[in-house]
């Protein structure tokens, strides 16, 4: 039994069967500090660890919109779960070509496992800016803020609510048979919890939420909406809301059931990017996409950059950079370029960011 699970069974010994989101809370915070889970010897792989260009790609975005906004004279470079920290060590790589805005930068990353941090101290090292480590956004300093969160929403933990024919109740987790199964509680839910697009769905289907998430944005939004700066948001999900749930454990890069040995694989849902653009609005600021990935990625040169780097690789190399590039915008339903989303949040009033539109 893992501890996960043994403080799972703990508490609903005590209070009772838990929540959906108590129980990925629980497993995913005992998850990330004890492992690194990134690469091909972990249990997933991001678009960082897949090729460089990524990184590249947002650090010069970030440039453009510091740019945009006026250029101040200290901003701060923020990016939430940062991993190993590649994404920020290939972005300050490529801001070296722009000393103007690298050089207003401190560097903050979002991170509370101290194995991931020793981590994202090597990847980064003395060359970059200063690198502060928080535990929490409410952290974060005051000032101009250009945050990237890469797969960080999709890691939130979600309610389930499930419409039976006396109205909407919440999905649990107790004990049967010595297990740990999933039921509902008996007690009805307020329909005002329930999203409005969701309220009249069918008896026998499920709404997933996830308020952190929204409260997340809405903070987030509102830090942007008055001191400046941006955010761009990279997650699986979709772009418009329905029915359904999306909890998922991933291990050794397979799919697991969610109960089996809670604390050791990833659990994650599918990201609700209208609902996190309607909550970067109620935060103050404007909102564009979702985009594709795909779409986002060509429209800041990907293959141009990609083609460079071919250029100037021996062959080995260069069929690696191919390969990792035709992964970041595969065009299959399941593959990153359609899967993936991408949403930007900045002050109202801003020209449409690149990638969104413009060229």
């Amino acid at each position: 039994m893992t501890p996960v699970e043994a403080e799972l069974r703990r508490r609903i010994h005590s209070d009772g069967p838990q929540t959906v989101a108590t129980f990925m809370q629980l497993a995913n915070a005992h998850y990330y500090a004890t492992r690194d889970p990134f690469g091909t010897q972990g249990d997933f792989i991001t678009s960082p660890e897949i090729s460089q260009i990524f990184g590249e790609l947002i650090g010069i975005w970030c440039a453009a919109m510091w740019s945009v906004g006026g250029r101040p004279a200290s901003s701060h470079l923020v990016e939430l779960g940062p991993g190993r920290g590649t994404l920020m060590a290939d972005a300050l790589r490529a801001l070296k070509l722009l000393p103007a805005f690298r050089d207003t930068l401190d560097v903050h990353l979002v991170e509370t496992s101290p194995l991931l941090r020793t981590a994202q101290q090597r990847a980064i090292g003395e060359a970059g800016p200063k690198v502060h480590w928080h535990h929490n956004i409410g952290q974060l300093p005051d000032g101009p803020l250009f945050i990237i969160a890469n797969e960080f929403f999709d890691a939130l933990p979600v309610h389930h609510y499930v419409r039976t024919s006396n109205g909407w109740h919440e999905r649990v987790i107790g004990v049967q048979d010595d297990a740990l199964q999933f039921g509902l509680s008996p007690h009805k839910v307020p329909e005002a919890a329930i999203p409005e697009a969701f309220r009249s769905a069918a008896e026998g289907s499920i709404a997933e939420t996830s308020p952190d998430s929204l409260a997340v944005m809405r903070q987030l939004a509102g830090r942007v909406a008055r001191q400046g700066g941006a955010m761009l948001v990279f997650d699986y999900g979709y772009a418009r809301p329905g029915v359904g749930e999306t909890l998922q454990a991933m291990k050794a890069h397979a799919f697991i059931d969610a109960l089996t040995g809670p604390g050791e694989a990833d659990l994650t849902a599918h990201v609700d990017f209208p609902a996190l653009a309607s909550a970067a609005r109620e935060g103050g600021a404007a909102a564009y996409g979702p985009v594709n990935q795909r779409d986002f990625l060509l429209g800041l040169g990907l293959l141009e950059r990609s083609a460079i780097l071919i250029r100037q690789a021996e062959l080995e190399q260069a069929l690696a950079i191919e390969s990792g590039t035709a992964r970041l915008i595969e065009e299959t339903p399941t593959g990153m370029g359609i899967l993936f989303k991408v949403l930007a949040v900045t002050p109202p009033g801003t020209p449409t960011p690149p990638g969104f539109g413009t060229p």
